[in-house]
């Protein structure tokens, strides 16, 4: 039976060609979409799983209430874990403070490498439970110690054995390989990680956090843990909620520290935060997709089910003779299925084609590094299934309608689908065009919302700006002569020196206050250093007062405020000002217009510029525009290596890392329109098939009515009337979902576009267009027909 069924199946695949090859390219297509859509939801479900303590890893974070506002923060005082340890020790298994994963030289035999890494405590290996190529997980016991991954291991030493070789750090401390681990995967939260050193060795660098007077109030570090194996995380962060308030002094208090502790299986998906509750963050792309790849797959399954029972009059009469010789109705279904099985399983080898080529593209667009698991069996059981879901789900209409005809009104040629009969048809290709509708103009508003931020004014001109970090005492000792020599070869006009990138806030103090601040104000702002030149490097927008100038002693005691620093102050005339930092008073000379240093979704953050020659963390040049950018960057890198021998030139374009705030929204972008245009091509492909049909069916009518006088176009407005009026019902369907969610979807942008009218009605415009270009080949072509060969059969 199951012969004879698979035999009769293909014999009807290979008869209509055309429809089977339309029905195998829209399923291959949603299944390929569906393919790869779980493999990204895979990815990202399973972010950081590969570590073995996964499930009892946590960072530990801080929720803090400024102006009335609670704010959560990753940042915590570098007193913390010793704190916990001391107080709560008996529930957790490790504990281990960490800076921040930053670039750092690595030289050896006097050549460098710029790496990023980061400075834990000696535990912090066996809580990643590492996978050590050489050497074990105590590898950081030694304060003098560094373990390498092993990709950094070969760039290093080659073939080599690294163990126990010197390194010297930052051009300043010498350490010792004592490990090489494996490079951890892309989808950990760890995966950047070029080494590890000791977080003494830090502490030992940077000997001032020793001394500092209130070592509780700054948050610079981070801490991570393992949990006990009894312990439960609710309790056990609850129990340490006030273990910072306990320790602050009193007017810190004010700020409501509440430590608590944030599990690894929530950091990737789960990492977003509004008045200390946790709302979400890329969970809502993963259930997005999720919708997406399953509206996808259904509007495949939706062209089957439709070019199926629109063929139905054509299959009628095998229907009917079927039943007189004896078919029952439950193997007529089974009939069809197989059919609809038959075309799931070469579709599905089609998709895996399309998903394997596809890769390379799609792992780019997403950042992903996704393969197909074929040794999985998993992989291969879910394929399986789903197969055979769209198989049945594909088949089950076509089946179970086509299995009801009447074999005596079909054998006696009075059996006609009727009006009725196309309603479920029209139903399925409003849905269609309804979710294709909904993901264009979805598409659309995240791409507004890029454009509109990105060309937000920035307060400062970012053309031919380059940053690179200074890494090493040296670089920062021969700041000034590389500077002169760097503006005297014409290379650049100028050049400055700050703690922070010109495209980011690193420092955060709130020890500042001023006349007319009120009680219980907190005197949070970002504190930037700079040397006296960075605001004209930089060309920014001096709007009150004036700007730094070493013609002025005084200004060593100056501040430049920006525009909303000033209005939270409450300063009209901000000059003149006096600001208390930490106790010492500043004169303010000078306020500038806003800068976009951080999201430029968001609020320009109240911001605060004084001078310090002493943290010039980042260099940033602007290049001169009489030379060409290569002459500068060739001239730059000479002129840096004079002074810097054996170290990498390692530069950045500020434009570049302004570029790069708006790459997730980018991705999502990018995947959205990569999504909808296969729903608009599955879409496209039903309706070519629709008209297809229709134009075979309704030849002898065109026939009749050219012989009537009929003119081309009025047969092409007939025959695409029909389906003009099923997309503008989709669009009315569409406009107010895709609007609905979209404008929520805004709400996480305090700098954000709007919809307008325009959008929607090109979107309409745009849907229309795409399906009348669909349908008009088949409906010119059937006006175009010879009225003779229509009727000569009459």
């Amino acid at each position: 039976m199951l012969r004879s069924h698979t035999k009769i199946a293909w014999r009807n695949l290979r008869k209509n060609k055309t429809f089977s090859l339309i029905n195998i390219a829209g399923l291959s297509l949603g299944m390929a979409v569906t393919m790869l859509i779980g493999l990204w939801l895979q990815d990202e479900l399973t972010f950081s799983k590969n570590h073995d303590n996964y499930d009892r890893l946590v960072a530990v974070m801080q929720h803090q209430t400024f102006n009335g506002v609670k704010g959560t923060q990753s940042a915590v005082p570098y007193l913390l874990g010793d704190e916990i340890r001391d107080k709560y020790g008996s529930d957790f298994k490790y504990i281990s403070m960490a800076a921040w994963p930053s670039p750092h030289i690595l030289s050896h035999n006097n050549n460098g490498i710029s790496q990023v890494g980061n400075f834990f405590e000696p535990v912090f290996p066996e809580m990643l439970s590492l996978k050590m190529l050489k050497g074990t997980r105590n590898g950081l016991k030694d304060p003098h110690s560094i373990m390498l991954s092993a990709s950094t291991a070969k760039a290093m030493f080659g073939d080599a054995d690294p163990m126990d070789q010197l390194i010297k750090l930052d051009e300043s401390t010498d350490v010792k390989v004592t490990g090489v681990y494996e490079d951890l995967p892309y989808n950990s939260s760890f995966r950047n990680l070029a080494f590890m050193a000791p977080w003494e060795l830090k502490l030992n660098i940077e000997s001032w956090v020793r001394e500092l007077d209130n070592p509780w109030r700054p948050n610079f570090t981070q801490c991570f843990a393992q949990l006990a194996d009894h312990a439960d995380l609710e309790k056990v962060s609850a129990k340490i909620k006030d273990v910072k308030l306990h320790k602050v002094r009193p007017d810190e208090a004010a700020y409501k520290p509440e430590i608590f502790l944030h599990p690894m299986s929530k950091w990737h998906l789960y990492s977003d935060w509004a008045e200390g509750i946790n709302i979400g963050g890329r969970i809502q792309f993963v259930w997005l997709f999720s919708i997406i790849g399953g509206f996808v797959l259904l509007l495949a399954c939706i062209n089957f089910m439709n070019l199926s029972t629109a063929r139905s009059e054509k299959r009628a009469k095998e229907v009917g003779i079927r039943k007189a010789v004896g078919s029952i109705r439950q193997q007529l279904i089974v009939q069809f299925l197989s059919e609809s099985m038959m075309v799931a399983g070469i579709a599905f080898i089609a998709a895996l084609v399309m998903v394997q080529f596809s890769l390379p593209l799609f792992n780019d667009i997403a950042d992903k590094k996704v393969s197909i698991p074929f040794t999985s069996p998993m992989f291969w059981l879910i394929a399986l299934g789903i197969t055979l879901v769209t198989g049945l789900l594909a088949g089950s209409y076509p089946a179970l309608y086509l299995s009801s005809f009447e074999p005596v009104k079909v054998l006696k040629g009075t059996f006609r689908g009727g009006r009725l009969a196309s309603i479920p048809r029209k139903t399925m290709v409003v849905i269609q065009f309804t979710v294709s509708v909904i993901l264009i103009i979805g598409t659309l508003v995240v791409i507004k919302q890029i454009h509109y931020a990105q060309s937000r004014p920035t307060a400062y001109n970012r053309e031919g700006l380059v940053s690179f970090a200074i890494n090493t005492p040296t670089a920062a000792a021969n700041y000034d002569p590389m500077r002169q020599e760097l503006i005297s070869s014409g290379a650049i006009v100028d050049m400055a020196g700050s703690n922070s990138l010109t495209t980011e806030v690193m420092a955060v103090n709130n020890g500042y206050t001023w006349r007319g601040m009120l009680p219980g104000t907190n005197g949070n702002f970002a504190a930037i250093t700079v040397t006296d030149n960075y605001g004209k490097t930089i060309d920014w927008q001096i709007v009150e007062g004036r700007d730094f100038s070493k013609e002025f002693a005084s200004d060593s005691s100056a501040l430049i405020v920006n525009e909303t620093a000033a209005k939270f102050m409450g300063f009209k005339n901000a000059v003149g000002e006096i600001i208390k930092v930490d106790g010492q008073p500043y004169t303010v000379i000078g306020v500038v217009k806003d800068m976009v240093m951080e999201s430029p979704y968001q609020n320009v953050f109240r911001t605060i510029f004084g001078l310090n020659y002493n943290q010039k963390n980042f260099i940033t040049a602007r290049l001169n525009p009489a030379k060409t950018t290569q002459e500068s960057l060739a001239e730059m890198e000479t002129i840096f290596k004079k002074y810097n021998p054996g170290m990498p030139f390692n530069y950045r374009f500020v434009d570049n890392n302004y570029a790069d705030k708006f790459d997730a929204e980018k991705r999502i972008a990018r995947l959205s329109s990569f999504f909808a245009i296969l729903a608009i091509i599955i879409s496209c492909l039903g309706l070519f098939g629709m008209a297809t049909f229709m134009a075979e069916q309704r030849i002898k009518e065109v026939g009749v009515r050219k012989v009537l006088g009929a003119s081309v176009l009025h047969l092409w407005g007939l025959m695409t009337k029909d389906f003009v009026q099923l997309v503008l019902i989709a669009f009315v369907l569409a406009v107010p979902v895709a609007y609905y969610f979209m404008s929520k979807w805004l709400l996480h942008y305090e700098y954000r576009t709007d919809i307008p009218w325009w959008l929607l009605a090109g979107t309409c415009g745009v849907a229309l267009m795409i399906a009348l270009l669909t349908v008009s080949y088949q409906s010119i072509k059937a006006a175009l027909t010879n009225p003779v060969k229509s009727l000569k059969s009459e």
